[in-house]
């Protein structure tokens, strides 16, 4: 198991514990059946991670209208989300 991780069961258990670890700045990753599965991190480094990916996918976009790529409506692509997670489902 790697430094700062615990199982699912631990961090049921002490799940104060694995906040206050991320007030601190320390992450704690949470492990299913050893492999990791989720964590706890400090919400300075969740609202990066969130920009990160908000500034790529909008650069992703750019780089396609820039290519004269296809460009769909909101409801196309809200429609398009709703069809994958179904057939995910299914």
């Amino acid at each position: 198991m790697m430094e700062g991780s615990v199982t699912v069961r631990e961090a049921r258990a002490h799940l104060a514990d694995h906040i206050n670890r991320a007030e601190e700045g320390a992450p704690t990753v949470i492990t299913r059946n050893g492999r990791p599965v989720a964590a706890v991190v400090p919400i300075a480094d969740f609202d990066a991670l969130e920009e990160a990916a908000d500034i790529l996918l909008a650069r992703e976009a750019e780089a396609v209208l820039a290519e004269g790529g296809q460009t769909v409506t909101m409801a196309e692509l809200l429609a398009d989300l709703f069809d994958e997670r179904a057939e995910d489902t299914a």
